[in-house]
């Protein structure tokens, strides 16, 4: 039975009665009762065993609707960038245009979370069907040594001053722009400097500062004062943020636009940016406003110079009657979200209400178990077996699958067993990212993640733009008990990430990829698998439309003891009566927001339908 909105909006208490049913589906109720305020739990403080928080989101808006499109569509992080993306494929613009305008606007408005100075993860299709990905993720330096993360040096073992993450060692070689440049040179139709017009136009016009923007300044405003560029971009002369509505001109930003429209990607990677980069990273003094000893890090210019973003094989697997397609190593998105699905398809069927959602967060606790022990940067660091296959394959998920019990949790899962397999484990998250999603008139699409790492990424601007602290997503401890941890530090390698830009597919009968039908991904650090997941069971499972499927009350589960449930979802009332029959099955559950991103396309009958997540500031447009 296929739930339709009443009144063109889904009551979020028929959301969460859906996400209590997500794995077997569950029949409308006729009458949803009136949202509750969410009550606070007796014991839901976050502890250490959580992974942190992404940035903040921008309160939950009501009365979003999905947006129907004939011909092609465009959902971003904010509204400026998605009314750029729809203008681009306007004007006759690919896919690939569209996702390259998108980010130099981002990149701009929304700081925090993506830009230049950072890392992403590209999944495409064409009109004949063909998928790819690239790889634009941050790398480590040539130089970089196994603890640069744990201590200043062997003979100082201090940790990296002021603290790692603004240290000059968290700082990888941003690979976003190199991204971009490989996906426009085989799928872009317009050219390249036309990409970067809108963006310019803005930074020297101005515009006003989001909501979501001056929270981030707000929280890190002393990070910021170690460095001038940042303090004169982001606060006023007397010390004091920038409050939302504001209006922020960034003409640096206007100038690296200008050259790199002129000069291609190059240019950034080579000459007077790639050297102002590797200053900053090298600086060894904060200030003058908050001075300090900074660690400098070991990027060169020769590690910008040499920089490739990889086009890499794509991660699919099997889901009922769809195929879905996601990000490979170094991102954990398309083998984790691949494998909870897989395990939930071997589980045994649960009933509606909380079995359902106990057998999703003990899937999720068996996917981390795996992705935290087994995957990383593959080009130092196999994947067991024959790789994503291994970890996909239905008869090793459905062994894995029978370790979820009915009645309690797990708690901590064990990860899968290889034979001559020995490494420890590192749960690492990203904090600072926004997701993409596009799809064009011709039947090009684009899921792109992007990312700085930490909320305004290292607190350090070069040129306008953010400059990353992604290596902190590398596990600090090169070795434990265990062996050595697959995501530890190398020279040349890329951290591992949650984030899973996502396509999906029909699949016909006899197994073969047909018709693209949903696009979707998020931002959420280490909770993006879970939002991910979450989504493709509302759309296949609960039958929901785009905006209502990103509307779903989040859970998650990281394989550690807690059991995450969404704070500040509308619906409390079904929240907290979940959270008490989880308890009853030995959940730690743990109450805090969850700031999803979704954005997602959905194929409908004459064309497509969008939606965005009501937790932050974001846009779906059409034709």
């Amino acid at each position: 039975m296929r739930l339709r909105r009443q009144a063109g909006a889904l009551a979020a208490p028929l959301a969460a009665a859906l996400l209590l049913g997500a794995c077997t589906g569950l029949p409308q109720p006729a009458d949803p009762p009136a949202p509750a305020s969410v009550a606070p739990a007796a014991s839901a403080q976050p502890t250490p065993a959580i992974p942190a928080a992404p940035e903040r989101a921008s309160g939950w808006r009501t009365g979003l609707q999905p947006v129907r499109a004939a011909q092609h569509l465009v959902a971003t992080a904010h509204p400026l960038a998605s009314e750029v993306g729809l203008a681009t494929l306007r004007a006759g613009g690919s896919a690939a245009d569209a996702a390259l305008a998108v980010q130099t606007v981002l990149g701009l408005v929304e700081p925090q979370s993506s830009g230049l100075g950072g890392g992403a993860f590209i999944v495409h299709v064409d009109a004949a069907g063909r998928v790819q990905t690239w790889d634009g993720r941050e790398t480590a330096p040539a130089a970089a040594l196994p603890d640069d993360l744990r201590w200043i040096s062997t003979d100082d073992r201090r940790a990296p001053l002021p603290d790692v993450r603004a240290s000059g060692r968290s700082i990888g070689v941003p690979g976003a722009l190199r991204a971009l440049e490989a996906l426009h040179l085989q799928h872009g139709r317009l050219p390249w400097a036309r990409a970067f017009d809108p963006a310019i136009g803005l930074a020297e016009r101005g515009f006003p500062v989001p909501q979501r923007m001056a929270d981030a300044i707000a929280t890190h405003r002393a990070q910021l004062l170690r460095d001038p560029e940042a303090a004169a971009l982001f606060l006023h002369a007397d010390g004091s943020p920038r409050t939302a509505g504001s209006l922020l001109k960034n003409p640096a930003y206007a100038a690296t636009l200008r050259t790199l429209a002129a000069d291609g990607a190059g240019a950034f990677y080579r000459g007077p940016i790639a050297d102002d980069i590797v200053a900053e990273v090298q600086r060894t003094q904060a200030g003058p406003a908050a001075p300090g000893p900074l660690t400098p890090g070991r990027m060169t210019v020769a590690d910008l110079a040499g920089y490739r973003a990889v086009e890499r094989a794509p991660v699919c697997s099997a889901y009922r009657q769809w195929e879905v397609c996601g990000m490979g190593p170094p991102s954990s998105g398309g083998i984790a979200v691949g494998q909870v699905l897989g395990l939930l398809a071997a589980a045994p069927p649960a009933s509606p209400g909380p079995d359902a959602v106990h057998r999703l967060v003990e899937a999720l606790r068996l996917a981390f178990a795996d992705r935290n022990r087994y995957v990383a940067d593959t080009d130092f660091v196999p994947l067991p077996g024959q790789g994503a296959a291994t970890l996909l394959d239905p008869a090793y998920l459905h062994r894995r699958a029978a370790l979820i019990q009915p009645d309690r949790s797990l708690g901590v899962a064990p990860a899968g067993r290889f034979d001559a397999v020995a490494r420890g484990t590192h749960a690492g998250v990203e904090h600072g990212t926004s997701h993409v999603s596009i799809v064009d008139r011709w039947g090009n699409a684009v899921a792109m993640t992007t990312t700085v790492e930490s909320s305004l990424g290292s607190w350090r601007v070069v040129r306008g733009f953010v400059l990353n602290n992604q290596l902190t997503d590398f596990s600090a401890q090169p070795a434990d008990a265990d062996g050595p941890v697959a995501n530890r530090l190398a020279g040349g390698k890329r951290p591992r990430s949650s984030m899973a830009p996502t396509l999906v597919f029909d699949r016909a009968s006899d197994g073969t990829r047909g018709a693209l039908r949903a696009v979707t991904g998020s931002p959420g650090g280490a909770a993006i698998i879970a939002f991910v997941a979450q989504t493709l069971l509302a759309l296949q499972e609960g039958r929901l439309d785009a905006q209502a499927a990103n509307e779903m009350p989040r859970v998650g589960a990281f394989n550690t003891p807690a059991t995450v449930l969404e704070r500040d979802h509308p619906d409390g009332a079904t929240l907290d009566a979940l959270e008490a029959a989880l308890r009853a099955r030995g959940h730690r559950v743990v109450r805090m927001p969850m700031a999803s991103g979704v954005a997602t396309i959905l194929r409908v009958p004459g064309g497509w339908q969008g939606g965005v997540d009501p937790r932050r500031e974001g846009q779906a447009l059409g034709d």
